[in-house]
C-alpha cells in the first residue's frame, strides 16, 4: 500500500497540483498585501481619509472607534471594510488567473499545426498540392475531392 501511495504522490499531475496550490497560497498573500497596504489606503484617502480596514457596523449598544477595539470587547459587528478588501483581493486574483489562462490559450493556438496544404498522390504517393487535378510526378489524373 505504501508503494502504491508513493507512486500516486509522485505522479506528475499530483506534483504539478501541489506546486500550483503552494504558489496560489503565496500569490494570495501577495495580493492581500497589495490590496490592504497599497491599493486601499489611496482609495480611502480619495474618499475622505477613510480607513477601509476599520469600516464596520456595530450591532451593539456601546460605541467603538476601531474594529480592533470592538473585537477586543467581543462586540457583534458587520465588518464591511474587511469584506471590501476580500472582494478586491478576489477581483485581482480572478483577473490575474484570467490573464494567465488567456496567455496559455494563445500559446496553445499558436502551437497547433496549421491545416495541411498537401495530400499524397493515390498512385505514386508523392506529396502534391490539395487543389491539384493531375500529379506532377507520375502525371496521373486525380479525382476531384
Amino acid at each position: 500500500m505504501f508503494k502504491e501511495f508513493k507512486e500516486f504522490a509522485m505522479r506528475g499531475n499530483v506534483m504539478d497540483m501541489a506546486v500550483g496550490i503552494i504558489l496560489g497560497a503565496a500569490f494570495g498573500k501577495i495580493v492581500s498585501s497589495l490590496t490592504n497596504d497599497v491599493l486601499m489606503p489611496p482609495i480611502g484617502r480619495l474618499v475622505g481619509n477613510l480607513d477601509f480596514s476599520n469600516l464596520f457596523i456595530n450591532l451593539g449598544e456601546k460605541s467603538y472607534t476601531t474594529l480592533a477595539e470592538a473585537k477586543a470587547a467581543g462586540a457583534a459587528t458587520i465588518n464591511v471594510g474587511v469584506f471590501l478588501n476580500a472582494v478586491t483581493d478576489f477581483v485581482i486574483v480572478a483577473f490575474a488567473i484570467f490573464l494567465v489562462v488567456r496567455l496559455m490559450n494563445r500559446m496553445k493556438r499558436q502551437a497547433e499545426a496549421p491545416p495541411p496544404t498537401t495530400k499524397p498522390c493515390p498512385y505514386c504517393v508523392s506529396s502534391i498540392p490539395l487543389q491539384a487535378s493531375r500529379c506532377p510526378h507520375c502525371t496521373s489524373e486525380l479525382k476531384a475531392a
